[in-house]
């Protein structure tokens, strides 16, 4: 029964986590972006200090059920991993379902390694090259890259059906590749993960996952969990093998909490009922000498963890205040910004780059089609504005609604209205007015708060170009979209490192 709940409540989030990366209406981010902000790291970079306790003392109590209910990664890799079970994917057909898995001894050393890794990195402020394997991040980059063109795919066709039954129950979107380089990405962190499920279950979630192993400890600790009645054990050892965590010590009768992803597998295939989901404190009976070795171990390791995570989080909540200053303004030919342009709402590129996780779901979300994983190294896959395909709006501020980590804080229509992320900056040399001879002023006649003007030329009154007042421009890029030069825009957008109200 427990474990079917479990399973019923996977299903839940993993669907409400999936349809935030994939609907483009912008309903699931309304209903649903509470989903989102409930995963382990998001609130943590985001400081939500509730939603961190409160996913601490369901593991303190259940052990980590958050990574085989809460989590989308987990709940894929538990889907990939019943699947490479099923009798088709078999030579032997004649059970159910294969007993693939045995027990090993946890990779304690490599756990605490890629753990401090992953702690350096962010501490750092190389958030970029942590989150290629942090487990939420992770998932949103397969959604958006991998699963979101398949979504607008069946959309269309659906959309075009209706169509010709004159239904407009459906419309049809754009599906365009918002990086070559984060679909790479996409692909191979699906590839690794996915083969790691197939073959061993739940390897990623504990040798890999930061999550994981910092949960893994808090739940060593865990009130409740997998207890086995050894007066009813037969020592057939099933449980064990039907563990995708590889956590069940059949023969000594023991769980690794730390492992343990309490998703009542082996309690679903023992006969004897040997094996209950129970209080651990009462029925544990692990050897003494061998279970204060690893307690004392664990809690030295949960120790330095909260040591670590405490500093970092600490470091975040301090940086908060950073260096100003425009960007030097220079004549360039291709849009190449010196200062990337970062979303509304992010305060500024330093707080936007230490906090944001690279989980594009603003990137999925954006229904102008402005946000882009970026391919610098320095800020990998975080998301960057570019208005080759649109320009953003100041009637829209979905990306700062639906952000989990706090590196785009919510603002408001008005906010947003007054928001200046950049400012445009006008280049001579590309103007057609000036090397088509021709008039124009689009850009004048579509900026959105009237900061482009067309003024006579110093040296010839009857040319008219554009001027920018950069105290009224809030770097929407609605010139820089429009602007009839072609291939290299006369006009475009340069992003600040500190946000500021006009």
């Amino acid at each position: 029964m427990l474990r079917k709940i479990r399973i019923t409540l996977a299903i839940i989030f993993w669907v409400g986590v999936t349809m935030l990366f994939l609907d483009f209406s912008g309903t699931a981010q309304y209903y649903l972006a509470w989903m989102a902000k409930v995963q382990f790291l998001p609130a943590v970079l985001a400081l939500n200090v509730g939603v961190v306790i409160g996913l601490v003392l369901l593991t303190l109590l259940f052990g980590r059920i958050y990574c085989s209910v809460i989590c989308p990664l987990g709940v894929m890799q538990d889907f990939i991993a019943w699947v490479s079970k099923r009798r088709f994917f078999r030579k032997n057909k004649k059970a159910k379902l294969a007993n693939k898995y045995s027990y090993s001894p946890t990779k304690r050393v490599l756990r605490a390694l890629v753990l401090l890794l992953f702690l350096v990195l962010m501490i750092a402020g190389l958030n970029s090259l942590a989150i290629l394997i942090a487990p939420y991040s992770a998932y949103g980059r397969i959604s958006t890259n991998l699963m979101q063109p398949i979504y607008l795919w069946v959309n269309n066709g659906l959309a075009a059906i209706a169509e010709h039954y004159d239904s407009y129950m459906f419309y049809s979107v754009d599906v365009w590749m918002k990086s070559a380089f984060s679909l790479g990405i996409a692909v191979a962190t699906l590839v690794i993960i996915g083969i790691l499920a197939w073959r061993g279950g739940r390897t990623y979630c504990n040798t890999i996952c930061p999550v994981g192993t910092v949960l893994g400890y808090v739940s060593h600790f865990s009130l409740f969990g997998p207890v086995f009645d050894e007066d009813k054990c037969n020592g057939c050892g099933l449980c064990a093998r039907n563990c995708k965590a590889s956590c069940i010590d059949a023969k000594n009768h023991h769980v690794d909490m730390t492992r343990c992803v309490s998703c009542g597998d082996c309690m679903e295939v023992c006969s004897q009922r040997a094996v209950t989901f129970g209080n651990r404190l009462k029925t544990s009976k692990t050897p003494k000498e061998a279970k204060d070795v690893e307690v004392s171990q664990d809690r030295r390791a949960f120790m330095k963890g909260l040591a670590i995570v405490g500093t970092g989080v600490t470091i975040d909540a301090v940086a908060k205040t950073v260096d100003g200053g425009l960007a030097v303004i220079e004549d360039k030919v291709n849009p190449e910004r010196k200062t990337p342009i970062t979303p509304p709402g992010s305060l500024s590129a330093k707080h936007f780059a230490q906090h944001c996780t690279a989980c594009q779901l603003c990137i999925a979300a954006c229904p102008n089609k402005v946000l882009r994983p970026s391919e610098d190294l320095e800020h990998l896959m975080q998301p960057v504005l570019e208005f080759d395909c649109g320009y953003c709006r100041p009637e829209c501020n979905r990306c700062s609604q639906v952000c989990p980590t706090g590196a785009i804080r919510p603002i408001t229509i008005e906010e947003r209205t007054a928001h200046q992320v950049g400012h445009a900056v006008w280049v001579r040399k590309n103007c057609v007015i000036l090397t088509d001879e021709v008039e124009c002023g689009n850009c004048a006649r579509h900026c959105l708060t009237g900061a482009i003007e067309m003024m006579p030329l110093e040296d010839n009154d009857d040319i008219w170009v554009p001027m920018v007042n950069e105290e009224k421009c809030i770097g929407c890029g609605a010139c820089e979209n429009l602007c009839p030069a072609r291939p290299f825009s006369a006009i475009y957008v340069e992003g600040h490192e500190t946000h500021r109200e006009i």
